[in-house]
């Protein structure tokens, strides 16, 4: 195939195009994917609605204002992307695509869904991130093949208690939104593995998310609203990313320590002055982010974090580290900045695996004997 033919229509736009991102992908001799990002394109070029092999079409960051009824003859199409328009309503009516998986249709100005999302019975996947919405459409509600949702960042009140139909999703995004509170509902999505509730206004977490069991990869919280956590937390014990960050918290619940797979967490940002002594559970921590908070000590517990490579502390009120901290075994990242140590433990110089040791605005200090050695060693010490 002369594959230049095959985009006689396209290949002319190009020069008036620096920022395009015109791509092709073929599969046994057949156009299967195709990318037009950036060609101020207003309607599908007619070399491509010939494509009848056409699985994947991009037509981001162009100046399309209605989803365009032409994709109607590409009976193949199973994935669609019109970020980045100039779409102010989406009309589902007359698209007839029974193949189509992943529709996107992030950062436009929709206020808008009109038609059925049910009549897509293969969608998978459906992003309207960053639009004009400030109610989702009834039919997404019955959608419940749907694996992956994208709504953050649009003006939505709230979440609907529909959202407890969508029982076979695995991925929510609701992020950036004024959204006080969450239905109980929530706790309905059982096979859910990531969850992002990141930048909203929630003053609280429905006990309903205990039941979410299968949460493994990510669960954001950060910068909402939030001073207490409901003890059904314990329940998630796949997770192994947590962040609540820029939130209320001046003391965490003992239950935290049962999540006993994570491998991140992010407290910073916060009002803390202490840590529950349940934090050694957490065993399997390679990640532990306390900064700007208002710690004064740390459990003895937090010595058996014993898979702890990186580990910050800066800007709290630390006077002193636990006895035995030299048992942080694999810990490579140590961060102490902006804390009141008058002299440091011994038990730092222990540290088998210790590259980098932040000691700045730690005053007033008494430098040990043993410090220069450490750098000699190999450690990067910042003071």
């Amino acid at each position: 195939m002369n594959y230049q033919n095959a985009f006689q229509d396209i290949v002319p736009l190009l020069e008036n195009a620096p920022n395009h991102n015109f791509r092709f992908f073929v599969e046994n001799g057949e156009i299967v994917s195709v990318s037009l990002q950036g060609l101020e394109l207003t309607a599908v070029p007619s070399s491509v609605l010939e494509l009848d092999t056409l699985k994947s079409l991009d037509l981001s960051r162009n100046q399309f204002k209605e989803l365009p009824d032409a994709l109607n003859s590409l009976p193949q199409l199973e994935q669609i992307r019109l970020d980045q328009n100039a779409l102010t309503a989406v009309n589902l009516t007359s698209l007839n695509l029974p193949n189509l998986t992943a529709l996107h249709l992030d950062q436009n100005q929709i206020a808008a869904v009109n038609g059925n999302l049910t009549k897509f019975e293969k969608l998978h996947a459906l992003s309207l991130r960053d639009n004009q919405l400030k109610q989702l459409p009834d039919s997404l509600w019955e959608a419940t093949h749907l694996k992956t949702l994208f709504i953050g960042q649009n003006p939505l009140p709230n979440l609907p208690e529909e959202i407890g139909n969508l029982s076979r999703l695995e991925e929510l995004y609701l992020h950036d939104t004024p959204i006080e509170q969450l239905p109980d509902t929530i706790g309905n999505l059982t096979r859910m593995h990531t969850l992002d509730l990141g930048h909203n206004e929630l003053t609280a977490v429905p006990e309903t998310i205990g039941n979410l069991t299968n949460l493994t990869h990510f669960l954001y919280l950060s910068d909402n609203q939030l001073s207490t956590l409901p003890d059904s937390f314990k329940s998630l014990k796949k997770l192994r990313y947590l962040n609540l960050t820029d939130n209320q918290f001046s003391e965490l619940p003992a239950v935290l320590g049962e999540l006993e797979n994570l491998r991140e967490f992010r407290l910073y940002n916060n009002q803390l002055t202490g840590l529950p002594e349940t934090f050694g559970k957490l065993t399997h921590l390679r990640e532990l982010y306390l900064n700007n908070n208002q710690l004064r000590t740390l459990p003895e517990s937090i010595s058996q974090l014993s898979n702890l490579q990186h580990l910050d502390l800066r800007n709290n009120q630390l006077i002193q580290l636990p006895d035995q901290f030299e048992q942080l075994a694999n810990l490579s990242f140590l961060d102490l900045r902006a804390n009141r140590f008058f002299r440091l433990p011994y038990s730092l110089a222990l540290l088998p695996k210790l590259e980098k040791l932040d000691l700045r605005w730690v005053k007033p200090m008494i430098e040990p004997d043993w410090l220069g050695k450490f750098e000699e060693n190999g450690c990067i010490v910042y003071r």
